[in-house]
């Protein structure tokens, strides 16, 4: 039995470099998932539910039934271990606790895409409080969020290896609330104030995003389970977004602010659920034992080059729309931008001792995905911002009825996550083919909203747009990462994977800053109706180029995974 809780153990994501040596008295600790580096293991272990086909939910160590759970010291339920405990926490929990666990971690999702969709949806509410309608100056409060959510979250993914994936979760949800509870009270101050904190909002769901993949990933062994559990992961991206949009568009009835603080009043609670919810042994760290040491392992020289890098050349792409590419404030930050990106490049590669982007995980197969991700994902962003511009301005459409409009992604989403499972899984459709077809969706989606006539009816164009994108989402991440998972070697897998998350969020944030610049040189000011539809079509048809080039970019990438297979053969 030793021997076989030793294999047991040694096989898990969780097991620590010297699972080997350890006694049965060792792997019968109340320490579940003990390790410095879960996130790159959950991470790896989302990759796609064909990962986990070849291991069965059955082969975890027995369970003593008699096993009862006890308060630890942090007020949350602590698992008193038997001898023959299985190291995974979802297997000791209670249904109803591991419903609410799941749900909280999904809940991660859902508040990110709500934060951003519920924004584009009130963004001419909000800004016709502030008096503001130039539509570069109103991309801010929509880009910002994007930028802080995908420069942050590779940070948060180390945060949350050194202190704790629980810990940094209730911090992000709680930071979260905190700039809500802000951006709602800025309607007593001014237009700054918002988008100030709608930027340091963003923040909180890149800390959540992360560490809810890695407390999924170290609960639950491979199996069916595990891949449903992240199935219903992907699935919240588009329930999300759809719920905060109709909530969103409810509250605003009353007054918009209501929208920020009733978020504050949930993510509050979220935050209270996890810490009584979630298991404080799972996914617990392995702090560095000196001040020294906690600086390396946290890379904070490359953060601090790293972050600014990504904000100041973002920056200079949104503001440009508003300032003019002429002005110092967006030639010197751009500048900048590009100079701290030399400077991080040089100094991860040469002097970083865990830089947070090791580069012997990028290779030629990485390098396709993140380009194909980018330019998806900011087609994405782009298709979001201008369909919902064309309901309201356009047609003139309230945000409840353009929300009920944009509803039938929430379907679309699940049927795409379920068909994305079946591809990668049974039907072992390879994963370029796969990011092929989502590119394929994502410019088609564009192409629809981009030739949309005015007065032609919803069942129509935009009707087919919001059941067609949806599978451009939820089939792109999946496949990505699942490319990425088997592009570098094992102990990047983790990284590898963060990096899918980090390009979703920033490539959504520079699309809008690559569409406003559009945008405002194609409608002649956009003092007429008409003015405005050129604007929005010319930023469609960028997202279409966009798209269009991922597509070349993936049938290129299908070609070279054929002709490497028909070479072994």
């Amino acid at each position: 039995m030793s021997r076989d809780l030793a294999r047991s153990g040694a096989s898990t994501p969780s097991a620590t470099a010297n699972s080997s040596t350890k006694s049965e008295t060792d792997i019968a600790s109340p320490t579940i998932a003990h390790t410095s580096n879960t996130s790159a293991k959950s991470e790896a272990d989302m990759a796609s539910p064909t990962a986990d086909s070849g291991h069965n939910d059955g082969d975890s160590s027995e369970v003593n039934d008699d096993d009862d759970e006890a308060h630890d010291h942090d007020g949350t339920l602590q698992i008193q271990s038997s001898r023959t405990e299985s190291i995974w926490a979802a297997e000791h929990m209670s249904l109803p606790r591991e419903i609410l666990f799941v749900g909280i971690c999904c809940s991660a999702q859902i508040a990110t895409q709500a934060g951003f969709l519920m924004m584009l949806m009130l963004l001419h509410v909000i800004g016709d409080s502030f008096g503001i309608s130039n539509p570069a100056r109103l991309s801010w409060a929509v880009a910002g969020y994007s930028l802080t959510v995908g420069t942050f979250i590779l940070v948060s993914g180390r945060l949350g290896d050194t202190f704790g994936h629980k810990k940094v979760l209730i911090v992000g949800f709680l930071w979260y609330a905190l700039w809500s509870l802000v951006a709602g009270v800025s309607v007593y101050s001014n237009y700054v104030l918002f988008v100030f904190a709608r930027v340091l909002q963003g923040i909180g769901p890149a800390l959540c995003l992360a560490s809810a993949l890695a407390l999924l990933g170290a609960a639950y062994p491979p199996g069916h389970r595990k891949a449903m559990v992240f199935s219903l992961f992907g699935a919240s991206a588009p329930f999300g977004a759809v719920a905060g949009a109709a909530v969103g568009s409810a509250l605003a009835l009353a007054w918009w602010p209501w929208v920020f603080w009733s978020s504050t009043i949930v993510l509050t609670l979220l935050a209270a659920t996890s810490y009584l919810v979630i298991p404080s042994t799972l996914c617990k760290p392995s702090p560095p034992r000196s001040a020294r040491r906690l600086w390396v392992e946290l890379d904070v020289v490359g953060t601090l080059i790293g972050v600014p890098a990504m904000v100041l050349f973002n920056f200079a792409w949104n503001q440009a729309p508003l300032s003019g590419w002429g002005t110092p404030e967006v030639i010197v930050t751009l500048v900048l931008g590009l100079a701290l990106i030399f400077v991080f490049f040089v100094f991860e590669m040469r002097y970083a001792e865990a830089p947070l982007l090791p580069f012997d995980a990028i290779n030629l197969d990485v390098a396709f995905v993140l380009t194909v991700v980018v330019l998806g994902w900011a087609t994405f962003g782009i298709w979001s911002l201008y369909l919902i511009q064309m309901s309201q301005l356009i047609r003139h459409n309230s945000p409840t009825l353009t929300t009920a409009w944009m509803s039938p992604v929430v379907v679309a989403g699940l049927f795409a996550s379920l068909l994305t499972g079946t591809l990668l899984g049974p039907l072992k459709v390879t994963p370029p083919v796969v990011m092929s077809i989502a590119l394929s969706m994502f410019m088609t989606g564009a192409i629809l909203i981009a030739t949309l006539p005015t007065t032609q009816i919803y069942w129509a164009q935009f009707f087919v747009a919001t059941l067609v994108t949806p599978f451009g989402m939820d089939m792109s991440f999946p496949a990505a990462t699942l490319i990425v998972s088997n592009a570098v070697k094992k102990k990047h897998q983790g990284v590898a994977a963060s990096l899918i998350n980090t390009v979703v969020n920033y490539g959504i944030s520079l699309g809008v800053g690559f569409a406003g610049t559009i945008e405002v040189h194609v409608n002649n000011g956009g003092k007429t109706e008409a003015d405005l539809l050129k604007g929005f079509r010319g930023a469609l048809y960028f997202g279409i180029g966009l798209s269009g080039l991922g597509v070349v970019i993936c049938f290129i990438f299908v070609a070279r995974e054929y002709r490497r297979k028909r070479d072994k053969v």
